[in-house]
């Protein structure tokens, strides 16, 4: 098997302060958190978004996995919406110690380059900082990070990075070469 250089790039936020709020996009694009833990709407989001940039690492997850992800005190995922249409999605992973990575992000091919990632980043990263409102449990918040790779969307950094988003590290891996499963495998 063939294997390609993926770089990894993490990136950071320490403070609300260092949020850099997007414009809101013209139209009705609403943004929702999806309350009920659905395992069935989460892999439908997964594979909408990553499809066609070579997300593979949750296709392999059963039923039971999917839905310990989503059961876990602090997740969520929340939803952007354009005319009712789901569009793209931000999932929050909280960690110890006041930590939450985004750990999923983007949009749904046909709602890229409509100013809506820019919001929904901004959003999903708003609601990193609060979780702790919504999840008194939780340790407030101290830290937001992501990371981002060469596989995906060739405007991802520039977004995360004018969202306030500081690169923290830097890592070059050999991965198998995959096909882009796209939405619908063989499509």
């Amino acid at each position: 098997m063939s294997t390609v250089p993926v770089t990894t790039w993490s990136l950071e936020q320490t403070s609300p302060a260092d949020l850099l709020p997007a414009a809101a996009p013209e139209g009705d694009v609403r943004i929702v958190r999806a309350e009920v833990p659905s395992p069935e709407f989460s892999r439908f989001l997964y594979t909408a978004v990553g499809g066609d940039i070579r997300w593979t690492d949750r296709l392999g997850w059963n039923y039971a996995r999917w839905q310990e992800q989503l059961d876990r005190p602090g997740a969520e995922t929340w939803v952007a919406y354009d005319r009712g249409t789901p569009a793209g999605y931000v999932e929050l992973n909280p960690q110890d110690d006041g930590v939450v990575e985004i750990i999923l992000f983007g949009l749904i091919p046909a709602f890229r380059g409509r100013r809506i990632g820019g919001h929904l980043l901004s959003y999903g990263a708003a609601r990193a900082w609060d979780l702790a409102e919504r999840w008194p449990e939780r340790t407030p918040t101290k830290r937001v990070w992501l990371h981002t790779c060469s596989k995906d969307g060739e405007f991802a950094m520039d977004n995360y990075q004018r969202r306030g988003f500081r690169l923290f590290d830097t890592k070059v891996e050999l991965e198998p070469e995959v096909a882009a499963p796209g939405f619908w495998p063989g499509a």
